[in-house]
């Protein structure tokens, strides 16, 4: 699965966003800055979901795999 960074040059340097998952972004001085900490913004926000997730399963009987998206 391939996803789309957006970046946006503002005055205090640039802001970074991820198209197809909304609450991960950043902003950072520089473009490589901003490439880091949307990889660290993504890995938080998936961990958030996947905690989330999770409490709202307790109780329940359910069954888990992994799954592999790939866009056609």
């Amino acid at each position: 699965m391939e996803l789309t960074a957006v970046y946006i040059q503002v005055p205090e340097g640039y802001i970074g966003f991820v198209e197809e998952l909304p609450g991960a972004n950043t902003q950072g001085e520089t473009l490589d800055e901003v490439r880091v900490n949307l990889k660290e913004a993504v890995q938080l926000v998936l961990e958030a979901n996947r905690e989330l997730a999770e409490k709202s399963l307790v109780g329940q009987n359910v069954s888990k795999e992994p799954f592999t998206f790939t866009v056609a």
